[in-house]
């Protein structure tokens, strides 16, 4: 039984709706549109939402959205024909209305669709029942049944002569075929193996057109008859070859070189190698320009500029208008168009580190946007793909909720508590170094800040802490704050209890008057279940305003096999009704990837949280702010 089926354009128009179970469908369509149309993540048709699960199809011709919503426990089998059925039906009974393309006319507009939608729901339900019965295949009915006995008896002889019988006649075959190819001599003595008969008619017919062609190809070929036992590699250069000897034969050292099968020669290079060095040079060049090259080599640019060619050389009309034909955006894009281009998106981002399974929903999304949608005027399938797809990435690194650290330490200010940062992450990914960058943002914004050791297992970690706090108080000294001590560091030594040590210093922070408490935690791998606990007892005793995830930039699948396991093991271990996730991540060890920054695009993707801090260095002052259009640039770099 369906809760609800409704039709809305893409201006937020709701053309028709029909109510089935459930009264209202305004909060699971809002959180549809919210989580994944204005994300960008339609790489998949379904979408969960509390106790039900809504699947959607787009039509991006006429801009409209078809979602079809019911009970998450339940398996209707005929949602997918119901949804397309609708898709056609209403899209053919109201294209005028929708043509129109207009806020006013579709107000005006009234889609009666109730028996066509009632029509088609019983239609899909009794399709769904409607099954053949599975009964049981009888002998009779078998290909066994129909042979007769006699030929179901085996005897000793004859398989043995059936089997001698074909492989003389494969073997005659190969020798037949193979033997005018290989050596074209002795054809007829050869064949003289195969069994006389009546077929020898056919034999002979068969060898005068092997001779035929075997002529024809003599006298298109010449003297490259000898030659084309060769292999393929040394065919290429063969032509450029024959030009070669006829330059060069005043010269001594002309055999030395031609000899040379290894390498091209001097005079023939350019026009092989240098196509593939200037690219290579190109994409690791600092010409910003060039960058977007590699991305846009797909199979419709290169056949552009190879029709291109031929119209020069023809000077024709049609090879102008051949060209302008396949510019200009005249149809509507089709899966099959998309289909090598978003092949070469896809090789592309898991090159530069995306998580394969990201990559992959990336280009399905890309997909269903498109799809059936007319291209613009001298617009390429390469360049509208392209452009949907770094649209859609950009709106992906921009967060849903931007984190302001500075406005919420403010209005933790005016309440007279302070605020709390919780850092965690595996082991090695740099959270005590990061935590010690953004402490001196904090100090450099005027905000005074108290550090929790509660790293109380690794050998070290409270020794590190307490060398960042005197540095940073060396930078920032009381007498240049009235006295004030702005960094301090509150440890309780190795072995405790690490939510107590958090809870005693956020205590602490409070009676002293610090601004901000950031809450150092031992690094531990997602699997380990125990450590686990400890962290969600951790978040949950304490509740801070801010749980920040540390996560490394080197990292591809692992970075979405992190995050997902963290958050999991963050609502299972946690006992709180609702349990508290993480807000934001530190994406650290930027500067040693170089233009593989698909971790960040994977990390986004898979939480919906905001990258907050980007590590690119070693110093305190190397903290920046992640740039979405940067990323991308530089994602899509060749």
């Amino acid at each position: 039984m369906l809760d609800f089926f409704t039709i809305f354009s893409k201006g937020g128009l709701v053309l028709w709706c029909f109510q089935g179970v459930s009264d209202s469908c305004t909060g699971p369509v809002n959180a549809l549109i919210r989580s994944v149309l204005l994300q960008e993540r339609g790489g998949n048709n379904s979408f969960t939402h509390e106790a039900l699960t809504l699947k959607y199809k787009l039509d991006n011709q006429f801009e409209l959205v078809f979602v079809v919503g019911f009970q998450k426990i339940l398996t209707l089998t005929y949602v997918d024909k119901l949804i397309d059925d609708v898709h056609r039906l209403f899209r053919d009974k109201y294209r005028t209305e929708i043509q129109q393309q207009s806020a006013l006319s579709l107000l005006n507009g009234t889609f009666d669709f109730q028996n066509d939608f009632l029509r088609l729901l019983r239609e899909a339900e009794e399709s769904s029942k409607i099954r053949a019965p599975t009964t049981m295949k009888k002998f009779e009915d078998s290909e066994k049944a129909k042979k007769p006995v006699r030929s179901m008896i085996e005897t000793r002889g004859e398989k043995p002569k059936e089997k001698s019988k074909n492989s003389k006649k494969k073997g005659a075959k190969k020798e037949s075929s193979d033997g005018p190819l290989a050596t074209g001599k002795a054809v007829p003595a050869e064949k003289s193996g195969l069994p006389a008969g009546p077929e020898n008619g056919v034999e002979l017919s068969k060898e005068e057109l092997i001779r035929r062609k075997r002529e024809e190809f003599i006298q298109k070929h010449g003297r490259g008859l000898e030659k084309s036992s060769k292999s393929t590699k040394s065919d290429a250069p063969k032509e450029k070859g024959k030009k070669a000897p006829r330059v060069w034969a005043l010269g001594g050292c002309a055999n030395k070189e031609v000899l040379d099968y290894s390498a091209p020669t001097t005079n023939g290079a350019p026009d092989t190698a240098p196509p593939e060095d200037i690219n290579l040079i190109r994409g690791t060049g600092p010409g910003g320009q060039l960058q977007d090259l590699d991305c846009s080599s797909s199979d419709d640019e290169e056949t552009a500029q190879n029709a291109t060619k031929p119209s020069a050389t023809k000077g024709t009309l049609g090879g102008m208008f051949g060209m302008l034909k396949g510019l200009v955006g005249s149809k509507s894009l089709s899966r099959e168009d998309m289909e090598s281009v978003l092949d070469k998106m896809r090789d592309h981002l898991i090159a530069k580190n995306v998580a394969a399974d990201i990559a992959v929903q990336l280009c399905e999304s890309v997909a269903n946007k498109l799809e059936g949608k007319v291209m613009g005027t001298f617009s390429t399938v390469t360049s509208t793909v392209k452009q949907a797809l770094q649209e859609s990435l950009v709106q992906i690194l921009q967060p849903q909720r931007r984190v302001d650290m500075l406005r919420d330490i403010m209005d933790a200010q005016r309440h007279q508590r302070p605020y709390v940062v919780t850092f965690c992450g595996v082991n090695g990914v740099g959270k005590s170094t990061n935590l010690a960058k953004i402490s001196f943002w904090l100090l450099e914004n005027g905000f005074s800040v108290l550090i929790a050791a509660c790293d109380t297992f690794r050998a070290g970690a409270v020794e590190q802490l307490r060398t960042h706090t005197r540095r940073l108080s060396a930078l920032h000294p009381p007498e240049k704050h009235a006295g004030r001590t702005m960094v301090q560091l509150f440890e309780k030594g190795y072995g405790k209890d690490a939510a107590g040590i958090a809870m005693e210093a956020i205590a602490f922070a409070r009676n002293q008057g610090f601004d901000v408490v950031l809450v150092d935690t031992a690094g531990r791998m997602q699997d380990n279940a125990p450590l686990m606990t400890a962290l969600a007892k951790l978040i949950t005793v304490n509740t801070p305003d801010l749980v920040l995830f540390v996560g490394e930039a080197l990292v591809g699948n692992e970075a979405v096999d992190q995050l997902v396991k963290f958050n999991r093991a963050l609502a299972d271990h946690s006992m709180a009704q609702t349990p508290r996730l993480i807000d934001g991540i530190v994406l650290t060890k930027f500067d040693t990837i170089d233009d593989k920054v698909g971790a960040a695009i994977s990390m986004t993707y898979i939480t919906s949280k905001p990258i907050v801090f980007v590590g690119t260095g070693q110093t305190y002052c190397d903290l920046r702010s992640l740039n979405a259009k940067a990323v991308v640039a530089a994602l899509m770099k060749a």
